[in-house]
This record gives structure tokens, sequence and C-alpha cells, in this order.
């Protein structure tokens, strides 16, 4: 992680935003405070949730006098100033008072500083230390590698009425819920070949939107948006929690996207990162010289696989912190849900560390206490005062409970990530064809558990990075036959109950890892496969939203049940999806093998009239186009059931789907 310290340059990356506005240094800071005793007791005690109010930079009139109130908190601090181009960066010229309630907050009101002006808190902390901090509340940081916060607010005419009114359906249960994860910077540039070249959120807009919508994601999810210095980090090592990245813009321009997105009629997920924070000099480790967001505990307080420091959950400004946090991006920029990253890592003392690395809690166990409290109180925060939205959980162990209601003693998340179905279905698709009877399990597994919690299916950026491969080289066989894998593995994906998440690249079959530092390959689709796998992935999606028993009881037993498991050793699998009405059914029947299987019997009940409705062996996809149904010959095979036998064609490599 880069640990700049720029302090003592004259910050003037603010220009851009309004011209530089100079105070007189020697005017007086007014003793102002925007806090009750009620918001300092709630502050304190873990449950004060819209901080975001209060702290940070207001621009505001007091006494007929415009300027910007300030407030921050440093518990253990002796000064704290306010430094900017304002005032040259003098330590002293704008010193704010300490509150002498004790909670450790300064504030103050400086007249003559406008929006636009970039600044830092000048700490001198704990031992004597002298700190330059940006501000943890700020909306808008100068673009790194300049690390100064801007005064500014978040101000948006929003105009997605319609959308909101109507959003609880759309992040329904019971509603189709696939999502296309973004990065970004990287997903396309103005050259691509420039790692310092990015579209702004207007660009992004006109480009992403209509793609989007076109593809028939119901959903994006961006990757950390919040301000972060490193960009290798991809986001996720943040340090201005309450600001969309100024690499593309303003506040008020990312809350323009999110209003398109809605007004397209797609829903805005947005990574959020409550887990680990880096230790950049101008971020919140050590903000006051001390352990002030983190744990002081190095066995709680450090994470060793991301180089970084833990929340400290117990205490009750921290957790006020993070709190007011998820609701700032649900409030004020009308986000649809949060994606919660390393939620094993926050829940579990023992998490990658070794014996002798961690301290059991008070019963003796590995569960961090004061984490899956905070976690309870955030979910059951955010479902009150935004209850049409969706929190989902990275959680990748068996931790109980993860997507229940806290009053059944859940963690209180929407939905949880299925790694488990994401691991074993990719082992099963690399082996070969031949071969895959041996590891049948590994493709039913996922049912003997999946009702446990309301699942997601990611395939993810985190699958094809650091040496896994893109998706298209997880496959074998030859270049025809790793494209009719990949689309047969979207089709079991689309057709497995559950929610979807597929990373931008993977929909048209990218043929190189991601990189962040670039673009997308787009011009792999001038290419007729990756053009056809394209396709399929937006014919996938409107068969999904078109097909109420793809997604009426997705997450319900009612919702699915397997056909011809006992034909599995030829790696030929079906299973029927079931929607409230039983004339929405549909079936799917896979075929794992490299061989037409012509004239498949399947034995179904109650219904002997079927269509085929979706075939990935199509030549719109770049398949053979010469294995179908036109028709589905149906038997009647014994009257007291209505047990029909079907006679269908099989595409090697395919998938074919029947209403």
């Amino acid at each position: 992680m880069e640990n700049t310290n720029d302090d003592v340059q004259h910050h003037t990356q603010h220009k851009k935003y309004e011209d530089i506005h100079f105070v007189d240094s020697a005017k007086p800071v007014w003793n102002y405070s925007l806090f009750s005793d009620e918001d300092v007791s709630n502050f304190q005690n873990g449950t004060h949730y819209r901080l975001y109010e209060l702290f940070g930079n207001k621009q505001l009139e007091v006494l007929n006098t415009q300027g910007t109130y300030f407030a921050v908190w440093a518990p253990n601090a002796t000064q704290v100033s306010v430094i900017g181009n304002f005032n040259n960066w003098h330590n002293d010229a704008h010193k704010l008072f300490v509150r002498l309630d004790k909670s450790g907050i300064w504030e103050g009101f400086i007249p003559g500083v406008w929006s636009g002006e970039s600044y830092k808190y000048h700490i001198h902390g704990y031992g004597g230390t002298q700190l330059n901090k940006g501000d943890p509340f700020a909306h808008l940081w100068e673009k790194r590698p300049l690390t100064a916060s801007i005064t500014w607010g978040t101000f948006y005419e929003w105009a997605d009425e319609a959308w909101m009114q109507q959003r609880k359906k759309n992040n329904a249960l019971t509603s189709p819920f696939s999502v296309y994860e973004v990065h970004l910077a990287s997903w396309m540039r103005p050259n691509k070949y420039d790692e310092e070249s990015y579209n702004t959120y207007q660009q992004i807009t006109e480009r992403l939107v209509p793609y989007v919508q076109e593809m028939g994601f119901t959903h994006v999810e961006f990757m950390p948006v919040m301000e972060h210095p490193f960009d290798g980090s991809w986001g996720y090592q943040g340090t201005g929690y309450y600001a969309p990245t100024s690499r593309f813009g303003s506040p008020q321009d990312f809350a323009a996207m999110v209003d398109a997105f809605h007004n397209a009629g797609i829903g805005v997920i947005l990574d959020w990162v409550p887990s680990h924070f880096p230790y950049d000099a101008h971020g919140l480790f050590m903000f006051d010289g001390t352990h002030t967001y983190e744990y002081a505990d190095m066995r709680k307080g450090y994470h060793p696989d991301w180089n970084s420091y833990v929340f400290n959950y117990k205490r009750g400004e921290v957790k006020s912190f993070l709190i007011s946090n998820a609701r700032f991006w649900c409030d004020r920029f009308h986000a649809d849900g949060l994606r919660v990253d390393a939620v094993s890592s926050m829940l579990r003392l023992d998490y990658s560390r070794k014996e002798g690395q961690w301290e059991p809690n008070e019963f003796g166990g590995n569960g961090n206490i004061e984490a899956i409290a905070f976690i309870k109180d955030l979910n059951e925060t955010l479902f009150r005062d935004f209850p049409d939205i969706q929190t989902i959980a990275e959680e990748a162990s068996d931790w109980p409970g993860v997507s229940r209601p806290t009053f059944e003693d859940g963690l209180g998340f929407g939905m949880k990530w299925m790694m488990g179905w994401m691991h074993d279905t990719l082992d099963y698709f690399k082996m070969q064809p031949s071969l895959r009877h041996l590891i049948q399990n590994k493709f039913t597994f996922s049912m003997m558990y999946f009702y446990d919690e309301n699942f997601m299916l990611p395939l993810s950026h985190d699958e094809v990075v650091h040496g896994k491969s893109p998706m298209l080289y997880k496959m074998p066989g030859d270049e025809w036959q790793k494209f009719a894998n990949l689309r047969l593995l979207y089709t079991y994906m689309f057709t497995h109950p559950g929610s979807k998440l597929l990373f931008m690249g993977d929909e048209f079959a990218a043929s190189s890892e991601w990189n962040y530092k670039s673009e997308l390959q787009w011009n792999l689709l001038g290419f007729v496969s990756h053009g056809g796998m394209k396709y399929c992935v937006q014919k996938l999606n409107e068969l999904y939203r078109n097909e109420p028993a793809l997604y009426e009881k997705q997450f319900m037993p009612g919702g699915f049940e397997w056909l011809d498991l006992t034909k599995g050793s030829n790696a030929i699998i079906g299973y029927k999806r079931i929607g409230n009405d039983r004339k929405d059914d549909v079936l799917v029947i896979l075929n794992m093998t490299t061989q037409v299987r012509n004239d498949w019997e399947i034995y179904v009940h109650d219904k002997g009239e079927w269509e085929e409705i979706f075939n990935s062996n199509s030549k719109e996809f770049w398949g053979t186009g010469d294995v179908f149904n036109p028709e589905i010959r149906a038997e009647l095979v014994d009257e007291g059931t209505k047990a029909y036998k079907l006679t269908i064609n099989l595409p090697a490599l395919g998938a074919v789907v029947l209403r």
C-alpha cells in the first residue's frame, strides 16, 4: 500500500471545482456547534447513524456570514487546526475548539471558507506527534496522488421517483436479480493503454448505462467507489469513506450516474468495506497518534492478508461511524444495496491467524462478539430505514444464518455469496468431459445446502485474476469446445436457483485475465465467437427475467426438483424450475459430454406439451445450430400418475430449456 504524505504541498488540484479563495489567517475561528448533547451521547454509545449531517465540512451562514463549519473526532489530540490553501497551510492559523464534554470532538466555524477548498486537519496528537490528516467525513478529495480533502456538499436534485417507488419489487427475493459487476476505471478508458486515463462519471454513464440495459442485467455492482489512494487496491483499501472517488468527477456527477441507471430501470449495488483500512499517512490509521479507529491489540487490529488495519467494532464512536456510512450511501446516493466485503474476516478472531496469533473471546470461542453485534445492528438499521434495499454478504464459510433475520438469531443480510457453488462448479467444468461422470457430486452438492441461505451465485473479479485465468480458458477442449462449455456453464448458472453475479468481460468471454491498469478487450466483439457469447448472456438474462419459474421461488424449496439423476453416470443432468403457477414450469437439461444425444428420454409428471425456448448450441451463439427440438415428442406412460416420457435431442456440451 502506498504510504504518501504530501502535507506541505500547496494543493491546487481543486481549482477545477472552484476558484481558490484566500481567507485572512488572522481571522479567528468562531466557536460554533451543530451537536446536541443527545448527538454526542448517541455517537459515543454507537447508536448515532446520521453522523454525516454533523461531522466533516458544512457550508453555512452564521450571523449573516458565509463560511464553513468543521468537525472532527480526535479524542487524544491536544490541538487540532484546519490547514489549507486558504491559510497557506499554516499549522496554527485556524485552531478548532474541543468540546468540554470530553467527547473528543473538535469543531468550529471559519468565515469566508467556501466550497471547493483543499484542507486537512493538523493534529497535535498523543505523545507529541504532529499529523496532517484528511477528513474522514469529507465528500470530495483531491485526485490522487494528492491527498487533501475538499470542502464540498452532496446536494443533488434527483429525478428517479419512479424507480424509488417500485424498487421494493425490483430488489425483492421473488424477482429476477442479475448483477453485472463493474470496476469503473477499467471497464472502458479513453486510452486503453494508459492507466492514468479515466472516463468521467458522465462519460461512463453515456457508455455503461445503455450497455447494461442492452445486456438485460437488472443491477450493476460497482467495486468500491469510495475514495482510495492506490489503484492497485481496486478500491478495497479506502481512505475517504464518505466520498465517491474524484478520479471520475464530483459527488454530483456520481449521483447523476446512479440517477441515470435508475431511469433506465437498473439498480445500483455498491461494494462496501467495513472490514479493514490502509495505513496511509493521511487516512484513518493512528488518526490522533493513537489507535483511534482500529483495535489497539494487533492480534485483532492488524489484518495479515491485506497489510491493513481492522476497525474497533467495540468502540461506540467507530460503530456510529460505520453504520452512518452505510446509511449515507443509501440516503445521499440512493444506493439500492450494499455488498459487504470480507465478512468472514470480521466474524472470526482466528481468520488467517495461526495459533498464538489470536486470543479467544470471553467464552473461549473464535467469534468476534462485538463484530457480530455490529453486523446485526447494521442490517437492522438499514432494513428499518431503507426496507426496499438489499444487503449482500461476501462470506465464504459455513457460518450459520448469514442471510437470516436477526430475530431468528441470524446476521440479518438479505443475501449471501454462494462460494461453495462457485468453487464446485468451476472444478466440475474444468474437468475433461469424459471424466465428469466421476465427480457428479461436485455438480449436485449445491442443492444439498442451498436452502440454508438466500444465495447469490457469483462469478466475480476474484476468479479472473492472479493466475486463475479468464473464464474461457478455465474450460477444457479446443476453441469451439471452450466456448460451448462456457455457454453451458452460464446456462446452468442462470437456471440454477438464486440471484446471479457476473464480472465485466465474462459476458463476452475475455481471453485474458482482468487488468485494472487497462480496459476490457472490446476488440474481441469483432469475432463471431465472442459476439455470440455476449448474445448468449443477453438471451440468458432475457430468459431469467421472462420466465417466472426461474425467479419466483428461487429461494424456496418448492422451486426446484431434480430429474433424471439415475442417468448422472452419463454426465447428463435434468431439473425442473417451478413458479407460483405450475403452467410456468421450466425443464433444464444439460449435456456435459462431447457427444450429441439424439432421442434422449426424460420423464416428467402432469404435463405432456413442452416447447424448446432456449438452446445454448444456437448458431446465434456460435453453436452448430444443428441439434435442436422443433417439437417435443411426449408419450403418456402412466395415466394414474400422469407420467410422460419426453424424447428430446441434446447438443454436445449444450443445454436446452423447455417450457
